[in-house]
Parts: structure tokens; C-alpha cells; sequence
């Protein structure tokens, strides 16, 4: 059931996923548009996220865009980035100088993540939350599984001394599975659409920015070609695992493996590496303190949930 829509505003704005938006040249989406899109919001019962550029926009679309409620997404070098509900980071050009309110994601490939980790350390004692998205999970190799492996016990580490220190930190690789009792995926095509700045609606933002594939127009309404497959209780695999914090990309499901609805190999390790950290990170605490008695992440013998020899 939708519950929200993305609206992006021009094609340069910001992806904060694990695509790339390459587009350079601005194209904001018409007035006319943005107006349908908040209507049609109004009628569904959606929330909006707009999607903001680097560059100022003018008073008449800001008096648009906030005559609804909504969350704002911006870069850290938009005009916009002190305003906004969650501001990416691309890179770490930045030095990850952040402010103690915001939510951050840190998009990152796995080259940088692996030399600049310990920063991470540092970064999330100065903000209320960092996300951290790798931009080339599809290049993971057994090598960089053992190498995530270890830089997130070493996260671990340090999230555990500031927790029992009464810093109350969330860092999306430890913490999300920690607090965390069901599926909290993605979810695009599905609980969240994306309005376009052409005027059409897409799964999500990488559909639009990467492949140009429509899921229908505001003239049109929606069109969601087998609409059943961005559901968790149609992916055979899924619906049985418990790594809970796993967004299962449907940009980069399909991508990988042909299917919107079944995550890769590498997906899969990676969000067990990071569940099986959470696991030892909720233990550690433990040791220390009382601390979320009713959740419960039980040992598992495997990275990937599709080498399970058992009946789903």
C-alpha cells in the first residue's frame, strides 16, 4: 500500500541510494506539475519527500512545496542543506563536518569505506544519525566480505563504548537491526513512488535517473506492471529472512540479478555481515546494562539465505 512519493525536483538532485546521478544540465519539474503532484498526494494520503537541487529555487515553488507537509532531501552542497530533513554526503570531501540534529547519508564506494572507516567513528558522535550507502556493493569479492567484516567489528566497538556511556547513536549498519522486529526494506513500487521531473511517475529515483523506465504519468495515473512482485510476501527468499535492516534495492535487485524482487549474492552477504554485527553490538551492550530485552537476533550458520539447504 503507497504511503509515500518522491517527489524529485530537477534531474541534477542528488541521488541518496546506491545509483549515481550523472546528470549535469537542470531540468526542474514545470510548477504545473509539482502542484499535480502534491493533488494527487492530497487524494492518496501520501507523505512527500521532495528531492531538492544544489541551486536556489524560486518564492513561487517554495510556496507551492510548503503549502503541504513534507520531508526534504539535499546534498550537503545544496542552498538547501541547512534547511533539509536529511542531507548526503557524496564522498568524504566534506570531512564529514556534521551538525548534532541532522540525519546524514554517507554515499561511498568500498574503496574509500575500507581506508576512511575510523572517521565513521568520529562522524557519528557529532549527528542524530548516519547512514552509510556503498555505492558498488556488486563489486564485493570474498576478500572484501573478510574486510567488511572486521571494519564493522571495529564500528562495533566504538558504538558500544558510546553507548554505555549514555551516547544514544544510531549508525544504520549496527543499530537499524537492533531495533528492529520485521522487514524494514526499500520498499519502492510498493509503500513509495517517485513524481519525476517530466511529469511521470517512476519506481524510485534510479529508474528515472539510470533507465527511463515509467510506471505511468500524472495524466495517466499509475501503471505498475505486476505490481505484486515489490511486495515482501512475493520474494520466496526474503520473506523468510530475519536481516531485518536490509533495504533489498529494487533498482539494484533488478540490476543484479534480473529480478525486482530477489537481492544478489552480494546483497545478501553484505546485510548478513552487517546483521551478524548487530547481533554481537546488542550482546556487548548487554555485558554492560540492561538493553532491549525483547529483541532477539539468533545465530545463523550462513551469509546467504539461498545456500540454505531446507524447504521455504
Amino acid at each position: 500500500m503507497l504511503q509515500y512519493i518522491i517527489i524529485q525536483l530537477d534531474d541534477t538532485s542528488t541521488s541518496y541510494c546506491h545509483y549515481s546521478n550523472k546528470a549535469e544540465k537542470p531540468h526542474l519539474i514545470s510548477l504545473d506539475d509539482l502542484k499535480k503532484g502534491i493533488l494527487f498526494a492530497m487524494k492518496e494520503n501520501l507523505m512527500i519527500q521532495y528531492v531538492l537541487p544544489d541551486y536556489e529555487l524560486t518564492s513561487e515553488y517554495i510556496e507551492i512545496m510548503e503549502s503541504i507537509d513534507n520531508n526534504k532531501i539535499a546534498s550537503s552542497e545544496s542552498v538547501y542543506a541547512d534547511d533539509a530533513d536529511v542531507v548526503v554526503l557524496n564522498g568524504w570531501k566534506s570531512g564529514l563536518a556534521l551538525k548534532e540534529e541532522k540525519i546524514y547519508v554517507l554515499r561511498t564506494d568500498k574503496k574509500t569505506l575500507f581506508e576512511k572507516y575510523d572517521e565513521i567513528g568520529t562522524a557519528i558522535t557529532k549527528c542524530m544519525r548516519l547512514n552509510i550507502v556503498i555505492t558498488d556493493i556488486e563489486t564485493f569479492t570474498e576478500e572484501d566480505f573478510e574486510t567488511y567484516r572486521s571494519i564493522l567489528g571495529t564500528l562495533s566497538v566504538k558504538m558500544e563504548e558510546l553507548h554505555i556511556n549514555g551516547k544514544d547513536v544510531q549508525l544504520n549498519l549496527l543499530t537499524d537491526r537492533i531495533m528492529l522486529d520485521k522487514m524494514n526494506n526499500c520498499n519502492a513500487g510498493w509503500e513509495s513512488i517517485t513524481l519525476a521531473p517530466d511529469g511521470r511517475f517512476y519506481v524510485c529515483p534510479a529508474f528515472y535517473s539510470t533507465e527511463g523506465y515509467s510506471i505511468g504519468s500524472l495524466a495517466e495515473g499509475l501503471d505498475i506492471k505486476n505490481p505484486k512482485l515489490y511486495r515482501l510476501e512475493y520474494a520466496p527468499i526474503c520473506r523468510h529472512c530475519d536481516a531485518y535492516q536490509c533495504k533489498r534495492c529494487v533498482w539494484l535487485n533488478r540490476k543484479m540479478t534480473y529480478e525486482v524482487n530477489t537481492p544478489s549474492h552480494e546483497q545478501c552477504v553484505v546485510a548478513h555481515l552487517e546483521r551478524n554485527a548487530s547481533r554481537e553490538l546488542l550482546h556487548n551492550i548487554r555485558k554492560h546494562k540492561e538493553f532491549l530485552p525483547n529483541i532477539d537476533i539468533k545465530e545463523i550458520k550462513y551469509l546467504d539465505p539461498f545456500n540454505v539447504r531446507q524447504e521455504w
